[in-house]
């Protein structure tokens, strides 16, 4: 099972993410934990500076928009 943090404040675009990525993870049939960080401590210690960001398996792999959903069935692939 795939761990993926949405890191954000919780804004309307941070939530949409986990949303998307809940969808395309049902879709595909992988197994995904989504989690929601909201703590600026947490986040900062992943480097990120825009929001949203999404992190998979402790590593950063999109920032700064909501992603696309071609780009997040890629990343639940791997």
């Amino acid at each position: 099972m795939k761990q993926v943090k949405v890191l954000g404040s919780g804004c309307s675009k941070c939530i949409k993410t986990a949303e998307i990525i809940a969808k395309v993870a049902a879709e595909v049939g992988a197994e995904v934990e989504v989690i929601k960080e909201t703590d600026p401590e947490a986040i900062m210690n992943y480097g990120v500076m825009s929001t949203p960001a999404v992190v998979i398996d402790d590593q950063v792999v999109h920032s700064g928009s909501i992603p696309s959903q071609d780009a997040i069935r890629g990343w639940l692939k791997k």
